[in-house]
């Protein structure tokens, strides 16, 4: 070959590497965000007490579909019951929860990101609700937002096909090593009162696939929200091999 030839396709080879790198973002480039932080208390009131509500999120410019989903976890986590319909935004959340809740209330409502990595973007989203009383009521959930399908990554999408209760049993696995390193594991009352249960809120972290749980779910109020990991060892044949880090 020629030295003007290798020339001339190296110099193509370098021009499409520009193009690609122009249209099609390195997945090993973290994504940007914009933080919008306030706090707003009740229209008029002036005492100490006032109710509140405090937000603390972040907006992604670059993938601007993240955050209507981000709103709608976050509004999915003020509600106490269940059953209850969603407000249609935070600012409307936030007019309804001034006028109604009494003094001594507040409302922390964040987003944040956790990781990014291999072109996922772990965002936790978490909330606190004070009622007023010694103990309030805190939430937490989990994001998995995949930049090359643009979509969040449900456990359906994470798992082969079939396995997820090989899935769930390596969750319960991990979770008698978290109550052996937490000094649970030889408390009887513990153990008869506090069993394992799934949990919806799971983040495909850099060093291990997280699980975590509301207060009072495997674990009385006074431990939060336990994290419960599983090594990606025990995922071979189990987790997408795309999603183990390096792999993608």
């Amino acid at each position: 070959m020629s030295l003007l030839k290798f020339t001339s396709m190296a110099c193509l080879a370098l021009t499409l590497g520009a193009c690609q790198s122009l249209f099609q973002p390195s997945m090993h480039t973290a994504l940007q965000t914009k933080r919008d932080a306030w706090e707003h208390t009740k229209p008029g009131c002036t005492t100490p007490d006032c109710p509140l509500v405090n937000l603390d999120v972040i907006h992604f410019p670059a993938e601007p579909e993240l955050d209507p989903i981000i709103e709608r976890r976050l509004l999915q986590l003020t509600r106490t019951d269940n059953n209850a319909p969603l407000p249609a935004s935070l600012k409307e959340y936030e007019a309804t929860f001034l006028a109604t809740a009494p003094n001594r209330y507040g409302s922390y409502l964040q987003s944040k990101i956790r990781e990014q990595h291999d072109g996922l973007v772990i965002i936790e989203v978490s909330s606190y609700l004070d009622n007023g009383e010694a103990h309030g009521i805190p939430g937490r959930g989990f994001i998995n937002w995949s930049r090359q399908q643009h979509k969040v990554l449900t456990l359906q999408d994470m798992l082969v096909p079939g396995q997820e209760a090989a899935f769930w049993k390596a969750a319960e696995e991990a979770h008698r090593g978290w109550m052996s390193m937490n000094g649970l594991a030889s408390d009887p009352k513990f153990i008869n009162d506090w069993h394992f249960k799934q949990t919806p809120h799971i983040a495909l972290t850099y060093g291990g696939v997280i699980l975590k749980y509301d207060v009072d779910t495997i674990a009385p109020y006074a431990l939060g929200q336990p994290e419960i990991k599983i090594d990606y060892l025990r995922l071979n044949g189990v987790l997408k091999p795309e999603l183990f880090p390096g792999r993608g």
